[in-house]
């Protein structure tokens, strides 16, 4: 499975932003999706995942209300629309996927994981 993540740049706090997740060769469409984002001199932490069948999805505290997670009908392409951007959202975000359902608990933890993309900047300036 490759993973291609893109959409990440430079935006002032309070706008949106659309981040995308591409995924190819072998078939992810009855796994699980999913946005992590590591900041400057800390620990990769999870933002949003789900689960392309059988229900379950995920969002840490400081994504809801803020940002939303889309897929396409094929099930190859992950959305993140992120809105009302803040400074402290600035970091390099990584789609991830594994091939199978995650248990809605842990959709959240990236050990979870098997296939990482590249990484997309999204730096929010003040």
């Amino acid at each position: 499975v490759q993973l291609q993540a893109s959409g990440g740049g430079l935006v002032q706090a309070g706008d949106s932003l659309t981040l995308s997740c591409a995924a190819s060769g072998r078939s992810v469409s009855s796994g699980a999706m999913g946005w992590f984002r590591q900041a400057p001199g800390k620990e990769r932490e999870s933002v949003v995942a789900i689960n392309w069948s059988g229900g379950g999805t995920h969002f840490s505290e400081y994504s809801k209300g803020r940002f939303t997670i889309s897929r396409d009908n094929a099930k190859t392409t992950l959305y993140l629309q992120m809105n009302s951007l803040k400074p402290e959202d600035t970091a390099v975000y990584y789609c991830a996927a594994h091939r199978n359902r995650i248990a809605t608990g842990s959709l959240g933890d990236l050990r979870m994981y098997s296939y990482w993309g590249q990484g997309t900047l999204v730096t929010v300036s003040s």
